[in-house]
């Protein structure tokens, strides 16, 4: 029997204070290591694609989400080099203005610095895929592909 393509699904947090976005500098991971991120992480099986980010936003951030709080702002289909082989993936952007904590690195093996930062003043060193997803919702453009 002929095995089907499979897409790699992510979440990634638009957490928003004002005019201001939270960003995570991303370390020992071995993907863009020293550049800047969102909060985001694997959809596991049988997860639902908001209840997935209300996990990783604890896990990484130490705050809450209510689902009903989510709201899909933008997908991207990519194709991402990880150690040198390609994939594909589709990632779903979420934007929150609503969550309870104060953001803080949970991860300190994964991400070395935790900002927010002016939307007129990201930093220069982001993400390929976040700089250009943040070019889109910009746009507001609700899907993109990057990388091909």
């Amino acid at each position: 029997m002929k095995q089907r393509f499979k897409l790699i699904p992510a979440v990634y947090l638009v957490l928003r204070r004002g005019d201001t976005i939270l960003l995570a500098r991303r370390v020992n991971t071995g993907y863009e290591d020293g550049k800047y991120g969102m909060v985001a992480g694997h959809v596991d099986r049988d997860e639902p694609l908001r209840t997935a980010m209300v996990r990783e936003a604890w896990e990484e951030a130490g705050i809450k989400l209510q689902e009903d709080d989510l709201h899909l702002v933008h997908v991207m289909h990519r194709k991402s080099l990880v150690a040198g082989a390609a994939d594909e993936r589709i990632d779903f952007y979420f934007a929150a203005d609503i969550f309870s904590g104060e953001p803080q690195i949970m991860e300190p093996e994964k991400c070395d610095d935790m900002e927010w930062f002016h939307l007129g003043g990201l930093p220069e060193n982001l993400t390929p895929e976040v700089a250009a997803a943040l070019e889109a919702m910009k746009d507001s453009e609700n899907f993109s592909e990057f990388g091909w």
